[in-house]
This record gives structure tokens, sequence and C-alpha cells, in this order.
């Protein structure tokens, strides 16, 4: 379950990261533990998401949410790289990912197989779609149980 607070901090951060040349791609705030420890994660979309990124990610933040009193209380905050094993979930990872290769997991058979290969190309409402070797594959989202991006490749 999310926290009721991530919402109000996705909207504090993605202003920070974007100045920063950076997107935030998924917040957990972990309040079961002493202090609660806030994960932002990011992705630089130019290259490869750095130490240096989420050290001046991290100062910048730290600022704007002492600034804002959002959380009264202490708290840690760890920024950090998502890394290559990410599950994709909202339409903003959808959309930062196109292009990457990705598998996507079903339920059940689909076309004879349960598990797809390709780079992501899109999803809509109704299906996830994958370039594989230059042939479009549509899967329909009612089947997909996961989306994640491929660390084989």
């Amino acid at each position: 379950m999310t926290h009721p607070l991530v919402p109000q901090i996705i909207d504090l951060a993605t202003p920070v990261a974007e100045e920063l040349g950076l997107e935030v791609v998924g917040v957990v705030f972990h309040t079961n533990q002493r202090p609660p420890v806030l994960r932002v994660d990011i992705r630089n979309p130019q290259e490869g998401t750095g130490l240096n990124d989420c050290e001046r990610m991290s100062r910048a933040l730290e600022a704007s949410l002492d600034g804002s009193d959002i959380i009264p209380d202490a708290y840690v905050l760890e920024v950090s790289s998502p890394g290559i094993s990410r599950q994709l979930a909202t339409d903003r990872e959808y959309l930062s990912f196109k292009g990457f290769p990705v598998i996507v997991f079903t339920s059940q058979l689909y076309d004879g197989q349960q598990e797809w290969i390709g780079q992501l190309i899109l999803r809509d409402e109704i299906s996830v779609y994958l370039n594989q070797k230059g042939r479009v594959i549509q899967i329909p989202r009612t089947l997909i149980t996961r989306v994640q991006l491929n660390e084989s490749r």
C-alpha cells in the first residue's frame, strides 16, 4: 500500500529532478522503520545513472523537502538508481523506457507462450506493444501479469 504522502513527495521531487536533467521513476516511504526511510529512485535519461546524479538529487531534494515541511518528523532520505531488473508499472515508466528491451509475462498462454521478449514500443488502454526483430507483437493488458526491463540484454 502506498503511503499517503508519496503523491505530494513526487509532486515536489519531479521539478527538482527535471532541473538536474533527471527523472523520478519511483518513490517509497518505509514508515515501519525507525527513523522512517524515504527512497527515491531516479534515472538519467541521457546516460547511465551514476553516484554523482544520486548525490546531486539527494542534496537538492533534501533542501526542498526540509523547506516544504511535508514530512514533519525525522527521516532518512535514500536516492538511488532503480536498477536494471525494474518492473514497469506507471504510464510514465512505460514512456521513459520506450525502446528498451523488456520481458512481458502473461497469466495464461497467448499465441502459445507466457513470456514475451522484445523492445517496448508502447502501452495503451488495451495492449502492450513489442518489437521482435522488426515484427510488432500486441499483447492484451488483461493477460499481462508483469512487465520488466530485460537484464540479460
